[in-house]
């Protein structure tokens, strides 16, 4: 991006001071292929009518103009009609060695969020058991997501929506009585649905362990009993989950403190007073068609019963009235048709539901073994909670494999690769590039070669060679990826670029014997060229919430 910001300016000035007005169709951008340069722009094309000259002699008449203005910082060559092909000197990369060095922690980061308060809600499963890996890749994102944007300058709350007000949690209170029951050998009448994992016996037999006469209560007592205990058990074990797996939720949001303070209801007969819900059929809807759903929405069923949505409403209005001025919420990708009916919800409260919300879709993720998939079921013995996936491949390997694809791509997750040393497996390929910067900068201090805390242009003026320059491009590149991903809110880009530097670290280090020869400059050099770039792994890999080891 400051190569950007510094030619825009440049190019903004020379077209100014020739009399000119910047084009509104003007490109200033990355070239796909590096031989075109740092930077191409059309700027010669789109002006050539106030010019009053061909393109490509404005453009040479550009290039001149800025080579004189920048002293030799960068060169442009003239493609086709009229582009122009600009390439910065190695003197302009070189800098960012000395700006990592000064930034560290922080380099990379921004304030392009200008204080942005943004509430992110992710994970939010409903504590009717224990997370699974699908839950996972939905923490992982969300936790990262929120990491990038604090980094970016945003204001970012994370919070978990327990959803403790519905149906699914009555019939978790009665999936463990039934099943206490049926541990104290008394005759059980099971319902078609129910929970019946072995978590559920766990947990009705810790109740009998605690009270043994709780089957003799009186069976209303004795299922909220149950319905109570198993939920904060549920949920205990949830938020032990989340914590290993580095993932931090500043708020926990229930949905039954919703209902219970009459939000929900307020929320209905709003949309009432302001002609947005009517009753048909015996039932409430949301005219959602007017902020362009497909279909109207049920609000209050005929049988006098509330949807989910309902309560989405109210949660959602009620997170703009605590002052947050945009809303993110990260869900299953079953959760797809959620989106337009939600997005109207929000223009029905007064909000832009193009800016002020968004949802990140959760690809399935599918679990392999070896190449093999592996059943998703407790019955089998294989593995389905995160915990389970977690004590097997550690939080490092789990975290990186959960962001190595866009959020809305299926996502294989092969248990024997995460757990091979190798650089076939991408979380050892990362890491492995700072341990082994670490290892080479311990070999240089035993040498007797020391870094200075700073380098100064003079020492850095060495790094000239092809791979010095492609490495020193690569580090500059962390500031955009940082930028492009707080802005498509998606974090996923931090793993593309450390896997990029990663690969160029390694082919680096293969092609270039860093610490061998006579030139000590030269090494020094080197060394504080290296010295940053694991800097940048290190920042990165923060960023993704994934170790950066000194040793491997």
């Amino acid at each position: 991006m400051r190569d950007i910001l510094l030619l825009q300016d440049k190019l903004h000035a020379i077209v100014t001071d020739f009399g000119w007005e910047w084009p509104a169709k003007a490109i200033l951008e990355h070239p796909r292929d590096a031989k075109h340069g740092d930077l191409a722009t059309n700027l010669a094309m789109v002006l050539t009518k106030q010019a009053g000259m061909p393109p490509r002699q404005l453009a040479d008449k550009l290039a001149a103009e800025l080579a004189a203005r920048m002293h030799g910082e960068v060169s442009a060559e003239i493609a086709g009609p009229g582009f122009l092909n600009i390439t910065f000197s190695p003197a302009f990369w070189q800098e960012s060695v000395r700006d990592v060095e000064t930034e560290g922690a922080h380099f990379g980061a921004s304030r392009t969020g200008n204080g942005r308060k943004i509430l992110l809600e992710f994970v939010s499963a409903n504590p009717t058991g224990p997370l699974h890996i699908g839950h996972g890749r939905g923490a992982a994102v969300g936790d990262s997501m929120a990491r990038l944007l604090r980094f970016a300058g945003y204001e970012v709350t994370t919070e978990y929506y327990t959803n403790d007000a519905g149906r699914q949690m009555r019939l978790l209170g009665v999936s463990v009585y039934l099943r206490m029951r049926e541990l104290c050998g008394l005759p059980v009448d099971w319902p078609e649905d129910y929970y019946h994992g072995d978590y559920i016996r766990d947990i009705a037999q810790e109740m009998l362990t605690q009270n043994p006469a709780l089957p003799g209560m009186p069976e209303d007592e004795a299922r909220e009993a149950c319905y109570q205990y198993a939920m904060n058990s549920i949920m205990d074990g949830i938020k032990q989950d989340l914590s290993t797996f580095r993932v931090s939720h500043q708020n926990w949001f229930s949905e039954k403190s919703l209902v219970d303070a009459g939000k929900v209801e307020a929320t209905l007969e709003d949309l009432k007073n302001r002609n947005l819900a009517y009753e048909k059929d015996g039932a409430l809807w949301f005219a959602t068609t007017r902020f362009g759903d497909d279909k109207d929405r049920v609000l209050r069923k005929s049988d006098g019963l509330l949807t989910y949505f309902s309560s989405d409403i109210a949660y959602h209005a009620n997170k703009f009235q605590r002052g947050y001025e945009e809303l993110i919420d990260v869900l299953g990708a079953d959760h797809h048709g959620y989106v337009p009916r939600m997005k109207a919800a929000i223009s029905a409260m007064n909000h832009d539901p193009d800016k002020d919300f968004s949802v990140t879709l959760i690809q399935l993720v599918n679990l392999l073994r070896g190449g093999e998939q592996v059943a998703m079921s407790t019955r089998s013995g294989e593995f389905v909670t995160l915990a389970e996936v977690l004590n097997e491949v550690g939080v490092d390997a789990a975290r990186f494999m959960f962001l190595s694809r866009k959020s809305d791509s299926p996502l294989d997750f092969d248990l024997e690769l995460v757990k091979q040393r190798s650089l076939d497996n991408p979380v050892y390929y990362v890491q492995y590039a700072h341990a082994r910067i670490s290892a080479l900068l311990r070999r240089a201090a035993d040498k007797g070669l020391a870094l200075p805390s700073r380098s100064d242009s003079a020492l850095l003026s060495r790094l000239v060679q092809s791979e010095d320059v492609a490495l020193l491009r690569a580090v500059e590149r962390f500031r955009d990826t940082v930028e492009e991903g707080a802005a498509a809110r998606a974090a996923h880009g931090v793993s593309f670029y450390l896997m990029d530097l990663a690969g160029r670290l390694h082919s680096y280090y293969a092609n270039i014997p860093v610490l061998a020869g006579e030139d000590r400059e030269l090494i020094v050099a080197r060394l504080a060229l290296l010295r940053a770039v694991r800097q940048v792994l290190a920042n990165g890999l923060d960023l993704l919430g994934v170790s950066a080891p000194d040793t491997m």
